[in-house]
């Protein structure tokens, strides 16, 4: 079954298209966290961003950059927040959020890890 961004690149959901390319296409977020909120997707649907192939990752990543450079020179905001969630829809996507300080993005908070738990993972990757 087709993820809801496909059937938003397909034409068959309305969106508000920011820019597109042969394989990208980019949106305006219908929830957004601010105004601009834009999602960056491969019009292949894959569900996990490190599932893409090499050249496709890339390509996702230098769309997202053109996409970034639209919105802070269309918007003037001083940067643009990127976020990779990962679980709300199984087609990849990326979040550029346009901001002008810390405060336009609600970042979640610290775990409660302790010390032995962060050494834990530390030693499990190999530092």
């Amino acid at each position: 079954m087709p993820s809801i961004f496909s059937k938003i690149i397909a034409g068959e959901i309305p969106c508000r298209r920011v820019w597109e390319d042969e394989d990208h296409f980019a949106f305006l977020d219908i929830r957004p966290v601010q105004p601009g909120h834009t999602l960056v997707v491969p019009k292949r649907e894959v569900s996990y961003l490190f599932d893409l192939d090499a050249d496709e990752y890339d390509a996702l990543w230098r769309s997202v950059r053109t996409v970034e450079t639209k919105l802070r020179d269309a918007l003037g905001c001083e940067r643009v927040v990127v976020s990779v969630v990962g679980w709300e829809v199984s087609h990849v996507h990326i979040h550029l959020i346009p901001t002008n300080g810390i405060g336009d993005f609600p970042f979640p908070g610290p775990c409660n890890a302790s010390d032995e738990e962060l050494e834990r993972v530390a030693e499990l990757l190999g530092a």
